[in-house]
């Protein structure tokens, strides 16, 4: 309702003067969301206004007492909260304020949040379990992945938790989210991430309801940034010639490597096949190890099997597949130079080489094996690049 004019007299020289008197409308407080309100969004602002006044004072607090950072608004007609508010909690406003004419108004109200069966964490990690490290820089093969503590089961919650999910690059970068399995989303580029591409990985989980009441402990995110684009090719020519990795770095050949590749061939153990063909595909760059320590019952041979081995150190390894396969040093210099495989399925190399490789490789590099004859890389072991795209697009790498 606006103000209101009403007319009165007065009188002057013995006549009657009409004049106006202007009626003020009191102050009106408004909170957001209103009293009595129940499973409120704990990520979402709590508003204050004033209509027809100023606001002078607004405190929120905890059941505890502990009072909630905001702020008024330019004109002092609004305040606005600035932190997110805990999970089932009841909170309460005292908001005062004043009209034109100085009269206060107050206004007292409180709410509850949503109080979740449960809660689920969620980090951002990248292929092998490890985590993605914030301002870090990696190769053109990374894969980011933000990794659940519980299973999110049922296409609804998928739905729900693909809402909160962001990737923001600069420059614009086509990309895709992918599940893989229950507690996994993999995010990657159509193509190889151009160099110098910088990315922010984000999940805003905390206050969403991920199904079936369960909500997210905490929003996450993580930055990162594209180095020089170097690309490790391999090919496995024997018997016909000598097994090569070459290096390119931009475009340009930079290191020529001959290597040792798995022998074509397997084993049973524990009533197990054991293949120790190399895997064929796009592997990408996971860690480096000096030394790494390896053993055959890594992949299911006993030591006591044939071609068996027990834990031992191995140097200058660079591990490129979750399941064990590495390029590293082992003295087997025949072999790589004469194109013979010999190996349980690594790429072996001489010591300068293996040196090198250690050195110049970053984490995110890819790694194209070809020409083994051996099955191809799955995402299990790190094979996201060998997912055909369309199948990527898909929204699941397991056909769920």
């Amino acid at each position: 309702m606006g103000a209101t004019v009403k007319s009165s007299t007065s009188v002057r020289n013995g006549v009657a003067q009409p004049h106006a008197v202007t009626q003020v409308q009191r102050a009106v407080i408004t909170t957001a969301p209103a009293t009595g309100a129940t499973r409120v969004d704990p990520s979402q602002p709590i508003t204050v206004s004033i209509a027809h006044g100023t606001l002078t004072s607004v405190r929120m607090t905890n059941p505890a007492g502990k009072v909630v950072t905001g702020a008024l608004g330019a004109g002092r007609t609004s305040w606005r909260s600035s932190e997110d508010l805990g999970y089932g909690r009841r909170y309460t406003v005292a908001a005062v304020g004043t009209d034109a004419q100085g009269h206060a108004v107050t206004e007292r109200s409180s709410f509850t949040t949503v109080n979740p069966v449960a809660q689920v964490h969620a980090t951002i990690d990248r292929i092998g379990g490890y985590a993605l490290t914030n301002g870090a820089t990696y190769g053109v093969g990374i894969v980011p992945i933000v990794h659940f503590d519980n299973a999110i089961t049922g296409k609804a919650a998928r739905a729900a938790v693909l809402k909160t999910l962001s990737v923001t690059t600069s420059p614009h970068v086509v990309g895709a989210w992918a599940w893989y399995g229950t507690q996994d989303v993999h995010f990657r580029a159509q193509s190889y991430w151009p160099s110098g591409t910088k990315v922010t990985v984000a999940a805003k989980v905390y206050g969403k309801d991920l199904g079936h009441d369960v909500y997210g402990s905490a929003d996450v995110q993580a930055s990162f940034t594209i180095g020089r684009k170097e690309i490790a090719i391999a090919e496995d020519n024997a018997p016909k010639g000598v097994d090569k990795v070459r290096v390119y770095r931009n475009g340009t050949l930079v290191r020529t490597m001959n290597t040792s590749m798995g022998m074509h061939s397997g084993t049973y153990s524990g009533g197990n096949y054991i293949d120790f063909h190399t895997m064929q595909g796009t592997y990408t760059v996971l860690e480096h190890d000096n030394p790494a320590i390896m053993s055959s019952q890594s992949y299911g041979l006993s030591p006591k099997d044939p071609g068996g081995y027990a834990p031992e150190p191995i140097y200058y390894s660079t591990k490129i597949s979750t399941d064990g396969i590495y390029l590293h040093y082992l003295d087997t210099i025949y072999a790589q130079d004469n194109g013979i495989d010999v190996s349980h399925g690594c790429l072996n190399l001489d010591h300068p080489n293996a040196v090198w490789y250690f050195d110049h490789s970053m984490i995110g590099d890819p790694v194209q094996i070809s020409g083994t004859h051996g099955p191809t890389i799955d995402v299990a072991q790190g094979g996201d690049w060998s997912v055909p795209w369309t199948k990527w697009q898909t929204g699941s790498i397991t056909g769920e």
